[in-house]
């Protein structure tokens, strides 16, 4: 899909406050309501607009914690791979997971209340794991940013 400069701008705004009203959408990207609420609709049906969401304060909801843990697997074989990545998917407490080239084949974000919280996922989740070689983890002490989606280059 080609994106002009409209579609640019509807995204960086959209990602900006998915809130925002199409009708206010409209006149900040300089269209009416009705082709503005189409390029939207376009955009949702291409998979480029993947959804809207709340972002929440993980603290004043009780996860006064976020963990980044590093696993290797024993094996990297399509299977054990996609079975790893269903075990986390299970795992509320994981809220992201990437796949790593080099010696780390994974590395989730993990929010918890405490250490003793993480300590049971840790404990009773992940390293008991079948294929978990091992897991290494890092506790997060402070985010300077943290920012959702992707820079939208508008010319």
């Amino acid at each position: 899909m080609r994106f002009d400069e409209i579609d640019m701008r509807i995204l960086a705004l959209l990602q900006e406050n998915g809130r925002m009203t199409n009708v206010e959408l409209a006149e900040r990207v300089g269209l009416t309501a009705p082709p503005c609420l189409r390029r939207v609709r376009a955009l949702e049906q291409e998979g480029v607009i993947r959804g809207y969401h709340a972002a929440l304060e993980s603290e004043a909801l009780g996860y006064g914690l976020t963990v980044f843990a590093m696993v290797s697997l024993r094996s990297q074989a399509e299977s054990d791979l996609r079975a790893f990545e269903q075990l986390v998917a299970d795992i509320p407490e994981v809220r992201e997971c990437h796949m790593l080239n080099g010696e780390i084949d994974f590395i989730l974000k993990i929010v918890a209340p405490d250490l003793q919280s993480f300590q049971r996922i840790l404990t009773t989740r992940l390293t008991t794991a079948p294929n978990v070689e091992s897991v290494k983890t890092s506790l997060t002490i402070r985010t300077s940013k943290e920012m959702p989606g992707v820079p939208v280059q508008i010319d």
